[in-house]
């Protein structure tokens, strides 16, 4: 089941993002976009709607969690009477392929362990079809998308799921990855996910380390724009607000909107954190998607866009979804797109003025 919205943690490759529980359960994720349908939706009803779940097999594990310095890597330790585990987690991207990476290495002792992996595409309504091919791994199929799982245990399929059963010791590594892909390209290669996840911390580290420390809240200021930096859609420069749909403003209620789409009000307040910070490139790529999303007549100009510049944000409801701990309707798209709301006038004029103040390069 879902747990507390405080209890998940954001794994991300910046064209989409996930969730990750503390008790070890990806319960939100969507592939390929930050707004596309989820395949992971438990997050917004219960298990059988999509999840993904390392842990160990003994209830009441206690668990505490990091991230890598710098990085959007992931730790959860979780210790038992038995020993203690590492579970890492992190995401990954190769061209048009997308990888959700998760490490479990054997800290103390000898731990039982369980995984159970629902992959239910189109927010939890479309159960793929799941072959084994030759070289062990799985193939997950439906509609316009597919899913390859790789795990280093014996996997079983019962009940419509993919479960394992397995033991770590100290000292062992045992790598898991699912990697997405159009389902009418070929099945992606095979490759290292442990040498993946030490690519993408060093990348994160690299990225990270252009901010320089001013002040006794340094370490806050760098993991807010880690976070910026996450919810960032490395080709098109756009800023999603959130990387949810439908979690409510109070338990129960029917405020419960998709904020996975880029707001002009955040604009100006986002260029100015990134261009303060150093991070140059990342403010130009945002006002470059600012310029593309208003063009046209200015009384045309929307509150909101989509990850590209969509205008289109038609609203709807999934009747399917019960919502997070039962708050509906869910909601994909947001209405609010055709809202006329004169600030946002404002806050492009100021987005303009502070990116030519600070110097940043011409659109191209």
């Amino acid at each position: 089941m879902p747990q507390l919205i405080e209890d998940y943690a954001l794994i991300g490759n910046n064209l989409t993002t996930a969730l990750v529980g503390r008790n070890g359960s990806i319960d939100w994720l969507g592939f390929p976009r930050f707004d596309s349908a989820a395949c992971f939706a438990g997050l917004l009803g219960s298990d059988r709607d999509g999840h993904w779940a390392i842990a160990p097999l003994r209830a009441h594990a206690k668990s505490k969690r990091r991230y890598r310095e710098g990085t959007l890597v992931l730790e959860t330790e979780f210790e038992t009477d038995e020993g203690a585990v590492l579970l890492i987690d992190c995401m990954d991207r190769r061209g048009e392929h997308q990888d959700v990476i998760r490490i479990v290495k054997g800290l103390r002792g000898r731990v039982p362990m369980h995984m159970e992996l629902v992959i239910r595409f189109d927010y939890g309504t479309a159960m793929p079809w799941v072959t084994r091919m030759q070289d062990g791994r799985l193939r997950a199929v439906a509609g316009a998308d597919q899913i390859v799982i790789s795990a280093a245990v014996e996997v079983r399929g019962e009940d419509f799921k993919t479960l394992a059963d397995f033991e770590v010791e100290q000292g062992q590594t045992l790598p898991f990855s699912i990697t997405w892909a159009p389902s009418y390209t070929p099945v992606p290669p095979v490759f290292d996910a442990v040498q993946a996840c030490e690519n993408v911390a060093r990348a994160w580290e690299k990225w990270s380390s252009k901010h320089k420390p001013r002040g006794q809240y340094s370490d806050v200021i760098k993991r807010s724009l880690i976070t910026l930096k996450a919810l960032t859609h490395i080709k098109t420069g756009g800023i999603v607000a959130a990387a949810t749909t439908s979690l409510p403003e109070e338990i129960g209620g029917v405020r419960n909107w998709d904020y996975r789409y880029c707001w002009l009000r955040d604009s100006t307040l986002t260029l100015f954190a990134l261009m303060e910070s150093g991070f140059t490139d990342e403010a130009k790529a945002w006002r470059d998607w600012l310029l593309r999303a208003v063009a046209g007549s200015p009384e045309r100009m929307q509150i909101m866009y989509g990850v590209a510049g969509e205008r289109r944000l038609t609203e709807f409801e999934l009747p399917e979804l019960p919502g997070y701990e039962g708050s509906s309707p869910v909601r994909i798209g947001n209405a609010a797109s055709e809202q006329l709301q004169l600030d946002v006038y404002g806050e492009v004029l100021e987005s303009f003025y502070q990116s030519r103040k600070k110097g940043l390069p011409k659109m191209g």
